[in-house]
């Protein structure tokens, strides 16, 4: 870029940079009073803080606007040409990116974004010498050596030499976690150039590595296929959907296979094996919240392969992360109909229809959906979640039940249809609906936290099954053990068991954890009522309303706010006192012994209950106090005498318990 003759002199281009340097670590809150006499400084600084304030709230389109602006006010300002050229490459406006790539990499010639995209420039008008002397001049750093490698490699085979484009992967510095990608474009590269034992070697390298990744299934697949071994080509698709949640690529893929259809390789040219360097990284680096990098990686792979779904679906993630809804569903739009992931992103455009408020045009397309995939129950799943969300609860329960009905056998992943069922069941006040779906939920997933949590949760709120629902939660947290809300979970069981003190414990973690959660905090204060910290409870329940929690819990609120909470009454373990309930208990106390009992007589079956109920040990777990374990099973931590009494040749005194302990239970008195 040219340097052009500014309207203010030298003195004053230096104080207005000044002032911006000075700027960079301020909250644009915080400057918003500067005024600078100087007309042409303002006018900088207007546009710079504007173009900073749009970045913080990720509007890069409106940020890529006032960096340009500021820009023609200070040409000269590096630090306002490169952002200026991130956000435009970003944003995909190549016309301005590729002519501010020029002035940064004449500014900083080892600017590493810059210098990739002038080289895929180059690379698309054929300039192939000039492309090799872009990409090899950025090969600092393990990220960087990995994409200027791969790409002069994809370069030197457009150029002809496919020989030492694949020597040139050698080069690639050496990484556990790049090596994949050595041995998948060494694969690509070879297909391409016609060298198919190279290309049989590296990709079966790279899938053994890495089953799981589609892209590596997919080539491997394709190339197998294409050199006529549909049945090993169906067998490498087998294990990789059966290792996988199945991507409708894959199973798309292998119904063609199937049926005879003949297959293309996945890559076919060097322009499109660039374009998946680009492409592979740019996911790898949103994923690991390198977001404009990334970003920029995509857009690159899209200048290249303009057809390119599965780019535009990284594109689109990125701004659902980003909560910018509209934008991704532009986006999404660009994927066409053909595509086997059109369904999957529909879904997609729906759940941000419902982010935008547009709930009823979200069930529409969804209800289109559902009418055209008959048999797919994915659009029925999410019409149950999004109507769940906005807690219309009925119609989430049956469109649940719909997809319910379509898949047959359950599976494992199909955990989530039965517990998200099972949640609106309970909202539904159907409770033994929804205990039935969150047991199968756990049938199929047994360390899923979130059903753990659900599960046990609502066991200890209805005082029954209090052994099993303990043992659940303390799976969640030990699996989750920063998550708030399981540790609220594991809290209130010990507040409604009467364990005050340790509830307390619990629940200020919780509030540590989330702080922003109207039901925690009023939690916490009931604890702390019941430890006789009234101040403190006063202050966490006024904390909650400001929360804004349910109308309902804020009648509660408020009247604990006046009168505080009534003395505690004592609990008993099985609060809903049955007989059904004891046997429940005696059932999870003695499984071994519930097989043998269940043809036997009624006089058999009181003494195998009286056994299990009164013959009962308990093996010690972390932290565990006997006050904790006379709650569990007694119904009263008092009672933890009894079992001290029954366990005098292990125990000391009451405080010598240690973690794997047996102890024995006596009876209730």
């Amino acid at each position: 870029m040219s340097k052009i003759n500014p309207m203010w002199g030298r003195v004053s281009r230096i104080v207005g940079l000044a002032v911006l340097i000075n700027l960079l670590a301020a909250p644009v809150s915080n400057v918003a009073w500067v005024e600078e006499k100087n007309a042409q400084t303002r006018s900088l600084l207007g546009s710079y803080l504007a173009g900073r304030f749009a970045r913080t709230q990720r509007d890069n389109s409106k940020a890529a606007q006032f960096y340009e602006n500021a820009l023609s006010k200070d040409p000269g300002s590096d630090l306002i040409l490169q952002r200026t050229f991130l956000l435009d490459a970003i944003g995909g406006d190549w016309d301005r990116a590729l002519r501010l790539a020029e002035d940064v990499a004449a500014n900083e010639p080892s600017h590493q974004i810059a210098r990739f995209l002038l080289g895929v420039k180059a690379f698309k008008q054929g300039n192939f010498g000039v492309a090799e002397k872009h990409f090899a001049s950025v090969q600092k750093g393990t990220l960087s050596n990995l994409t200027a490698r791969l790409a002069h490699a994809w370069t030197l085979l457009a150029g002809g030499d496919a020989d030492r484009a694949i020597a040139e992967l050698d080069k690639i510095k050496k990484a556990n976690w790049s090596q994949f990608y050595q041995y998948y474009h060494r694969g690509l590269i070879a297909d391409v150039a016609g060298k198919r034992e190279v290309a049989e070697k590296a990709l079966s390298k790279a899938f053994e590595s890495r089953p799981r990744t589609l892209r590596i299934a997919e080539a491997y697949a394709r190339h197998v296929s294409f050199m006529g071994d549909t049945r090993r080509a169906k067998r490498i698709l087998k294990k990789h959907i059966g290792k996988s949640a199945g991507h409708p690529i894959s199973l798309a893929l292998l119904k063609d296979i199937s049926a005879g259809k003949k297959q293309s390789l996945l890559i076919t040219s060097p322009s499109e094996g660039l374009a998946e360097v680009f492409y592979a990284i740019g996911d790898a680096l949103t994923g690991e919240d390198s977001t404009e990098v990334g970003l920029v990686y995509l857009r690159i792979a899209l200048y290249l392969k303009p057809d390119f779904p599965l780019a535009n679906i990284a594109i689109g993630e990125v701004f659902d992360k980003m909560e910018k809804y509209q934008r991704a569903i532009e986006i999404y739009d660009r994927v066409p109909r053909t595509s086997p992931i059109w369904n999957r992103v529909q879904i997609r455009k729906a759940y941000d229809l419902n982010s935008l408020e547009k709930t009823e045009e979200a069930k529409a397309l969804l209800k289109r959906l559902a009418e055209t995939t008959p048999g797919d129950p994915r659009a029925y799943d999410a019409l149950g979640s999004i109507l769940r969300s906005r807690q219309r609860y009925e119609e989430s329960d049956r469109y649940y039940t719909r997809a319910i009905e379509m898949i047959g056998k359950p599976l494992p992943r199909h955990w989530t249809l039965y517990y998200a069922r099972g949640v609106s069941r309970e909202r539904l006040k159907n409770w033994p609906g929804a205990e039935a779906d969150l047991k199968m939920a756990l049938k199929l997933s047994p360390d899923q936290p979130l059903v753990l949590n659900y599960l046990g949760y609502s066991w200890v709120d209805q005082g029954v099954n209090l052994k099993r629902a303990m043992d659940l939660i303390r799976k969640a947290v030990k699996l989750k053990p920063n998550d708030g809300y399981f540790v609220d979970s594991l809290g209130w069981a010990h507040y409604r068991l009467g364990n005050f003190q340790k509830a307390v414990q619990h629940l200020e973690h919780s509030v540590e954890l989330r702080p922003d959660d109207p039901v925690i905090n009023d939690h916490l204060g009931d604890a702390y009522w019941r430890v006789k910290r009234f101040l403190e409870a006063k202050y966490q329940w006024s904390q909650a309303l400001t929360l804004e929690p349910e109308p309902e819990d804020e009648v509660k609120i408020r009247q604990k706010l006046k009168s505080g909470l009534d003395s505690p009454k004592k609990r008993v373990v099985a609060s809903a006192a049955s007989d059904k309930n004891k046997v429940s208990d005696a059932q999870q106390a003695g499984a071994v012994k519930d097989v043998a009992v269940l043809g036997s007589k009624p006089a058999e079956l009181k003494k195998a209950v009286e056994e299990a109920t009164t013959g009962r040990t308990h093996i010690v777990r972390e932290g565990e106090t006997l006050w904790d374990i006379a709650n569990e099973y007694l119904g009263d931590g008092n009672l933890f005498e009894l079992i001290y009494r029954a366990n005098r040749k292990v125990l000391e005194t009451p405080d010598s318990i240690r973690r794997g302990q047996k102890l024995q239970i006596p009876p209730k008195p």
